[in-house]
């Protein structure tokens, strides 16, 4: 049996793409381009405004709850020349990098940390959004330009413009947390420095720490270690924008707090409403008094698109309608034999 990926119809496939993206020069300082990635601005995912809205009969994929802001910061800018000419890229994770070696973001030039060259898809290739999420996977990137006919770019695809905009919604409710959640989870203590803090980022490549502390109300058998916070790369942004001493701080003071903990079992339907109402792009998982820890991101939950995964999904769906067909077959059949006694 073979699998055939989802098309996606030409309206969702436009929509799917940020075109409101923050543009510099080379010559750009670094401070400049933070501070311009930390105003608050409008998401334009494919020109949807006021009077507009997305197909909600595609039969693949639907748009998601109305009242989703389209009002955020953002994750990246492009550094580009001459207006058309795309030299590289800036994200969050980049300024992580750059904090955790304790580089001096002074008199810095864009041009100088920007990474280069830029992974990029023609319009003309972005026919399914499995091409997408290949990329991103392939080359560890959540900001894929998309480039017209003539190579210019015409916006950005990230995770969140496609979480934002796609909701295949039985996938979700049919998968749990659990098969998607992270559990090599990166934590640290509410005592350890935010420049700590983003030396972990950087070395194990993750876009937040979670802060813990010992929980010694059990018994010693359920003795674990309790989140109590998070420190994202969001973060790590507000502070260079303060130009706070982050090898002063300590994470307990600017740890967001308190967490909403995500079970195991919990759907991945519940993770997605959760990440929409709390506008954020990560949940924690916790369980067994705090011995597991997981985390369910926004790539993460895209994961559900991965063709073996559907298939698997769709494999477990017809298991299930199987086993119900059979169970309400023998209860006719006991009904016919009680009837005929």
């Amino acid at each position: 049996m073979t699998f055939e990926a989802p098309q996606l119809s030409q309206q969702v496939v436009e929509n799917v793409i940020e075109r409101n993206f923050l543009v510099v020069t080379p010559e750009t300082l670094l401070l400049d381009a933070i501070a311009l990635m930390n105003q608050k601005r409008f998401c334009d995912y494919g020109g949807v405004n006021d009077n507009e809205s997305l197909d909600n009969n595609d039969p693949n994929f639907l748009n998601l709850d109305a009242s989703t802001s389209n009002i955020s910061n953002s994750s990246c800018v492009l550094v580009m020349q001459n207006d058309d000419e795309l030299l590289g890229i800036f994200t969050e994770r980049d300024i992580v990098r750059l904090s955790a070696a304790a580089t001096d973001f002074e008199e810095v030039k864009i041009a100088s940390v920007m990474t280069t060259p830029v992974v990029t898809l023609a319009q003309e290739d972005f026919s399914d959004i499995f091409a997408i999420l290949f990329l991103f996977r392939r080359y560890r990137i959540r900001h894929l330009p998309i480039l017209d006919d003539k190579g210019a770019v015409i916006g950005i695809v990230t995770p969140e413009s496609i979480r934002k905009i796609l909701r295949p919604d039985y996938f979700l409710k049919l998968r749990r947390v659990a098969d998607i959640m992270t559990t090599n989870v990166i934590h640290a203590n509410m005592t350890t420095s935010v420049l700590s803090i983003a030396q972990l980022m950087a070395e194990h490549r993750v876009s937040c720490v979670v802060i813990t502390e010992e929980d010694d109300e059990y018994d010693l058998s359920h003795v674990g270690t309790i989140p109590v916070g998070i420190i994202t790369e969001r973060d790590i942004v507000q502070f260079q924008i303060l130009q706070l001493d982050l090898a002063a701080i300590q994470a307990k003071t600017v740890m967001s707090t308190p967490l909403f903990l995500l079970a195991p079992e919990d759907s991945l339907w519940t993770a997605h409403q959760e990440m929409e109402r709390r506008h954020v792009r990560r949940l924690v998982v916790s369980w067994d008094w705090g011995k597991g820890l997981g985390i369910v991101t926004q790539t993460s939950l895209l994961r559900i698109f991965d063709p073996i995964e559907m298939y698997s999904a769709i494999q477990i769906l017809q298991r299930t309608v199987e086993q119900l067909q059979a169970e309400k077959e023998q209860l006719l059949q006991k009904q016919s034999i009680g009837t005929s006694g």
